[in-house]
């Protein structure tokens, strides 16, 4: 994602409505991933690691619902998501859901703008740290201000665990961490999900902070045991 704030992954199963939206968020300054049904939209969103989605609610071969509830069941990945019917605004944005915000058809291009520019600041933007900066090993540099990460001349800005997983390894460099802690510090000692989601998400920033993420020079495995991060690492 060089150079490029924030993906967006939209949902849609209406192409003119769709390349619409693309337009006008390509034109604000997005960068945006598209899915027409269910089953691509979980592909690509396991592909492409989106800052936020937008979800319609009605799609073809996975329904919006069910996308919905996989990702919140793993991730905290923002979402929106675009429903015709007003009724079901209290379950979106409820427990049973948990959509972070949602808009109503029809919508204007520039109200959906609005929201996702909104759900970004609050998502990305609220949090402070006092004393410390940024992080820095070598070519990268993670900012605990803006969740933003710089790698030689490529930035990304990272979804809350990554920016967490990646936070508590550089900041106890050298030390080896055990799974069982990074999934309570990560993900809360009451979750029962799959644990291969730390794995996921490791080969995530690997993907992005190593030379060669096949051999990682930097987020090492140590195996039967967790992840340790290797390199002299300073806080600025």
């Amino acid at each position: 994602m060089e150079n490029q704030s924030e993906t967006i992954l939209v949902v849609e199963d209406d192409r003119n409505i769709l390349d619409a939206i693309e337009r006008k968020l390509t034109k604000e300054g997005f960068k945006v991933i598209k899915a027409m049904n269910g089953k691509e939209a979980l592909e690509k969103f396991y592909a492409h690691q989106p800052n936020l989605v937008l979800l319609d609610l009605m799609l073809p071969l996975v329904d919006g619902k069910e996308i919905l509830k996989e990702i919140r069941s793993q991730y905290d990945t923002p979402i929106i998501v675009v429903t015709a019917r007003e009724e079901e605004v209290d379950r979106i944005l409820g427990l049973e859901l948990g959509a972070d915000d949602y808009i109503t058809k029809p919508f204007s291009l520039p109200e959906l703008v609005a929201r996702v520019r909104a759900v970004l600041r609050r998502t990305y933007g609220m949090k402070k740290t006092v004393g410390e900066r940024r992080l820095v090993c070598d070519d990268i540099a993670l900012d605990l201000r803006g969740h933003e990460l710089r790698v030689n001349n490529r930035s990304y800005l990272l979804p809350k665990k990554q920016f967490e997983l990646l936070r508590i390894l550089m900041s106890r460099a050298g030390e080896v961490l055990t799974r069982e802690y990074l999934l309570n510090e990560i993900w809360g000692a009451d979750y029962y999900g799959d644990k291969r989601t730390l794995d996921v998400h490791i080969k995530w920033l690997r993907d992005k902070i190593e030379p060669n993420p096949n051999e990682p020079k930097y987020i090492l495995t140590v195996r039967g045991v967790g992840y340790k991060f290797n390199g002299d690492v300073r806080k600025e």
